[in-house]
């Protein structure tokens, strides 16, 4: 039997070193684009308040983009749809020719299809709407940070609408020279795993999983997890 006072002394010691290491897991730097400055300052708040994250620029718009990116570095970009000047939309498509490997997280009040499916085709990785609960934001923004592709449930049963709808217009046949282990990956991506699950169920590390997915972009001309699961569904590729 253990005694009480060295069974605390275990459990306080395992939280000690579960924390510790939770500290030295690097932050995740989120630079945040949203007109509505409430909303904002809101995001703000929960970032730099939330253990592992950190707001690394706040900006009402998207004018000098690529300045603040190049200033600020982030691991993931939060950008409203939405706003005035260069919309949120106009905005991922710079930041995919400026930024391939920083992913983006689009923000929106609506559930208009045919913007969900312009921001993903310009290169957005992820999409979420404002009413999302602040921790399922969190969620979001940690796995899109490694390398998923979260999406509101009403949001990604729009999109798939229109998957279908592109499918069906589709030249189809070309298989883009893709490896069987190229699309073995792409298949696991299709199905909404994360770079992390794939290195897991195919039993290979993350940076490998990595690199193929670069090679996968590549060779089906995309800058986003999301502009490679269209072109496979469109094609047929897997």
């Amino acid at each position: 039997m253990i005694p009480y006072h060295l069974k605390f002394l275990l459990i306080y010691t395992a939280v000690l070193i579960l924390s510790t290491s939770a500290m030295q897991v690097p932050a995740i730097k989120v630079t945040v684009f949203e007109d509505n400055k409430n909303f904002r300052e809101g995001l703000q708040t929960i970032l730099n308040g939330t253990p592992g994250f950190i707001c690394a620029g706040a900006f009402a718009n998207c004018n000098n983009l690529v300045k603040r990116l190049k200033e600020n570095r982030p691991d993931v970009v939060l950008m409203d749809i939405q706003m005035p000047g260069m919309s949120g939309i106009e905005a991922v498509a710079i930041l995919r020719q400026e930024f391939p490997e920083v992913p983006v997280l689009m923000q929106t009040i609506f559930e208009d299809e045919a913007k969900v499916f312009a921001a993903i085709c310009a290169g957005a990785n992820g999409y979420i709407l404002k009413s999302t609960l602040p921790v399922k934001v969190l969620e979001s923004i940690k796995d899109v940070a490694e390398g998923g592709s979260p999406m509101t449930g009403s949001v990604a049963s729009k999109v798939l609408k229109m998957f279908k709808h592109q499918n069906a217009q589709a030249d189809v046949g070309q298989t883009f020279d893709l490896s069987n282990r190229e699309k073995e990956i792409l298949s696991l991506l299709v199905d909404g795993n994360s770079y992390k699950l794939v290195a897991d169920k195919l039993s290979i590390s993350y940076e490998t999983v990595h690199s193929h997915v670069k090679k996968i972009y590549q060779k089906l001309h995309v800058n986003s997890v999301n502009e490679a699961v269209s072109k496979a569904l469109r094609n047929k590729i897997i």
